[in-house]
């Protein structure tokens, strides 16, 4: 199916910036991770530039290891984003809201709830980002000493979006009447207990709120792994992922369509999504000081911390010497396969050092990143479209608000004039704005509309 000509837009909100040092820059609220009136002003500015959502990614533990890392880390004091959204919701009007939340330590029945709300809140605005737990702490916080093996993590997330989008299918669109007059608030012919046993879970609903606004909230997937990519390929209907060269982005985007569609999936139902870094600046001189600032608020010992987390606790970096070549294979984790292979693949590929490849991962943590003028950041994302290894980007400014202000006023524009970023909305829920179908509720009669 032909693709629309016009790039899809979203911007991810970490509330320093992307940039581990982000927080120490002047420029960055030291309390914005709890300040709802400064996300209320990102929103914003990215609701006047007519971007398509909002995106918070989230985690269920503190990350670092020890104090003295946690200590010098600004991501561990922020908003629990189902709720967070919940209260932009009341402060937006158009763009989608994408909240993030884990299937191996939350119940679905609460998520299903929580987010037929926000769907109902926002007026078919909201998403749901399908991840499982791959924080080595987050276990200890639910009564287990270690996380779930892989893929038993990647089959118990399958069979829960599963159970959610059936209780999201409770009830028929049209069930409640709400009639004064009869005394019938609910047509119960129209409603279907779910009543599932699995291998995982047990759930019998029906959910007590009405189907939401848009059938369902969009799902959004990340998956890179083998499993990760089945599950993504299989409900992802918005796929965030890391693309830090050209060809790279090509290939996961070949993938992912290709096994879409042997499961009967459309190419434009499934969009795919790579983040980018973009470091603006009026010369490339400019955007490279500004990328250097950021790095000198990062010591070098927090910058290995952070490389042996994404490299899922494998190996201690300490002990190694860092101006030998990064090898092609590192034992398994159990935590984010995708981000260590992703890793390890760039370090191939460029020829790294273990030296080079820490500084990049503290820079980027494999996304890509574009570093210099608006022209120059608009060829890269242009030419990743037109390649087909983008439907479209999450950006993710290097810090906030004033990295994602250069690249609304600087770069939107210039995406703008190439006649590949839209100047309005288009339609008032999330998924009419992403071209995306309502989903049939599968209980309704043969001859309901299926149109977005």
């Amino acid at each position: 199916m032909r693709r629309d000509d016009e790039m899809k837009l979203g911007v991810m909100i970490l509330p320093m910036g992307f940039h581990h040092g982000a927080w120490r820059d002047p420029s960055v609220p030291a309390n914005g991770g709890v300040d709802i009136d400064h996300y209320a002003r990102l929103a914003e500015l990215a609701e006047g530039a007519a971007f398509h959502f909002l995106f918070l990614p989230d985690s269920l533990s503190v990350g670092e290891r020890d104090h003295a890392h946690t200590a010098r880390a600004g991501r561990n004091d922020r908003l629990e984003p189902i709720t967070l959204l919940s209260a932009l919701s009341s402060r937006t009007q158009d763009i989608g809201l994408i909240a993030t939340a884990t299937t191996t330590y939350t119940q679905p029945y609460h998520l299903a709830r929580m987010f037929a709300s926000l769907d109902h809140l926002s007026q078919g605005r909201a998403a749901w980002n399908i991840v499982t737990s791959a924080a080595a702490f987050e276990a200890n916080n639910f009564g287990e000493n270690e996380l779930p093996d892989h893929d038993t993590r990647y089959r118990r997330a399958r069979e829960y979006v599963e159970v959610v989008k059936g209780l999201w299918d409770s009830w028929e669109d049209d069930a409640f009447i709400r009639d004064k007059q009869s005394g019938i608030f609910a047509d119960t012919t129209k409603l279907h207990l779910l009543n599932h046993r699995g291998d995982h879970l047990t759930v019998r609903g029906p959910l007590n709120i009405a189907r939401p606004p848009q059938g369902y909230p969009v799902l959004v997937q990340a998956g890179a792994s083998d499993a990760g990519i089945r599950l993504a390929a299989e409900v992802g209907e918005l796929v965030f992922s890391a693309a830090p060269f050209l060809e790279h982005g090509k290939q996961y985007y070949s993938t992912l369509k290709k096994n879409a569609r042997a499961l009967g999936r459309e190419d434009d139902q499934v969009l795919v999504m790579p983040g980018i870094i973009p470091i603006v600046g009026m010369t490339k001189q400019e955007a490279s000081e500004k990328l250097q600032r950021l790095q000198s608020y990062v010591s070098f010992d927090l910058q290995i911390a952070w490389a042996e987390r994404l490299l899922g606790f494998v190996t201690n970096l300490r002990s190694i010497n860092l101006d030998s070549l990064v090898p092609e294979a590192l034992p398994q984790t159990n935590l984010s396969q995708s981000t260590q292979k992703l890793l390890l693949d760039l370090a191939v590929r460029q020829k790294f050092t273990w030296r080079q490849l820490i500084s990049t991962m503290s820079d980027s943590q494999g996304q890509m990143m574009v570093v210099g003028t608006p022209h120059e950041i608009a060829n890269a994302m242009v030419d990743a479209f037109s390649e087909r290894a983008a439907d479209g980007f999450i950006v993710l400014p290097p810090t906030v608000p004033d990295g994602f202000k250069d690249f609304v006023e600087l770069v939107v524009p210039e995406l703008r004039r190439r006649g590949r970023f839209r100047s309005r909305y288009s339609g008032k829920t999330l998924r009419e704005n992403l071209g995306l179908k309502r989903p049939l509720n599968p209980f309704t009669r043969a001859g309901a509309s299926t149109g977005p």
